[in-house]
């Protein structure tokens, strides 16, 4: 039977927030699930207000949940507004996130790599 690990996403948000905020990027993110041994992997990423994620790759079939605050994510002419509570699936092309206020959001993402059998 599989380990099962706990973790409060209340508990994550106010300690990376915190960290964000004090770091001179402005983020700060942390893998809850997954990893190299995984197909999904759950990364939590804090925003300050004003601060983004510049313009980067798809990484594949993915998804942003709002945890707190709110986001703006932009991809070529288009343009997606988050808030808390909201999901989003990510575009398969070049895109950015940018925290409007200050932001956690839960990015879930399928990779392409198989579990071990």
């Amino acid at each position: 039977m599989p380990e099962v690990h706990a973790a409060s996403m209340t508990a994550l948000v106010e300690e990376h927030l915190a960290k964000a905020r004090a770091a001179d990027a402005g983020r700060s993110a942390h893998t809850t699930y997954g990893g190299q041994e995984h197909r999904l992997r759950q990364t939590l990423i804090a925003l300050a207000a004003g601060h983004r994620l510049g313009e980067h790759d798809s990484p594949g079939e993915a998804t942003l949940q709002v945890l707190r605050g709110s986001v703006r994510l932009h991809a070529g002419a288009e343009t997606w507004d988050g808030a808390e509570g909201d999901l989003l699936v990510i575009p398969a092309e070049r895109h950015d996130l940018e925290a409007v206020a200050d932001a956690a959001v839960l990015l879930t993402v399928v990779t392409g790599t198989r579990p071990p059998a």
